[in-house]
């Protein structure tokens, strides 16, 4: 196995479990105690991780996006019950916005039914996944590709979403909070998703309810921009009382 491997694999138990042993992911790699601390010395100094005694805790604030194969491997069961609500919310012939959210590469694929659809996006998943569909006007926004992220971002993505009109966007975050509004994390994915929410006749945030409570990096909207969330599951009391006071319809699956 080579080394940066070894390291995502890691990466990706961290995020799940929030922390790593140095002798667990030893016996578990068949490599030295001392491999894995300079694998943990590298997800250190690339922002992922905060090294701690014996290991390394995930560093949950960081601006640095993990890589798309670690992202799209978390909480699979719960964005493909986002991706199916999303289904019952789009019409054929609809104008969309998806960004480059593992979320949104569940919603594409389980949207491949619908006709006619039009779809943006700065997502090279997205892209790739959709490919195959023949009725669908696929539409890149270009840009910088982003190393690991499978994303275009910067000025030429930005310029590309102020270009059209949709009737509806669909975006994930790295966290909801109903003082903070929604955020990333980082100034590059937000901006790309600002201007999907400013282009957008309706703004859906597709969010799982790990999400919900955390704070990330950069801002993305106030909570007052959204019009729907779709989570897979139903929120705590409190967010549903929030979202009915604030004109926020929200939707989760019933079982």
């Amino acid at each position: 196995m080579l080394a940066a491997e070894r390291r995502n694999l890691i990466l990706e138990k961290a995020h799940e479990d929030g922390r790593v042993i140095v002798s667990e992911l030893s016996k578990s790699f068949g490599v030295s105690e001392e491999t894995i601390r300079r694998d943990l010395d590298k997800l250190a100094e690339d922002g992922h991780v905060t090294k701690s005694y014996g290991g390394a805790v995930i560093n949950e604030r960081s601006s640095i996006d993990l890589p798309f194969n670690v992202r799209r491997n978390s909480n699979p069961l719960g964005k493909q019950r986002i991706a199916e609500l999303v289904y019952d919310v789009v019409n054929d012939g609809d104008h969309i916005f998806l960004d480059a959210s593992t979320t949104a590469v569940f919603i594409a694929k389980n949207l491949k039914k619908k006709k006619r659809l039009t779809v943006i996006t700065n997502s090279i998943e997205n892209m790739l996944e959709l490919a195959d569909v023949d009725d669908w006007d696929i539409i890149s926004t270009g840009g910088l590709l982003k190393s690991g992220s499978m994303s275009l971002l910067g000025r030429r993505a930005l310029e590309s979403v102020a270009d059209y009109n949709v009737d509806k966007t669909f975006f994930s975050c790295k966290g909801i909070d109903i003082e903070k509004g929604v955020t990333d994390g980082n100034d590059e994915t937000a901006s790309i998703k600002q201007g999907m929410i400013a282009s957008a006749g309706k703004v859906y945030l597709a969010v799982d309810s790990s999400k919900f409570g955390n704070i990330a990096f950069s801002k993305i909207c106030e909570m007052s921009k959204l019009d729907v969330v779709i989570t897979d599951r139903q929120p705590p009391a409190a967010w549903l009382d929030y979202f009915k006071q604030n004109g926020i319809e929200c939707i989760y699956p019933l079982n």
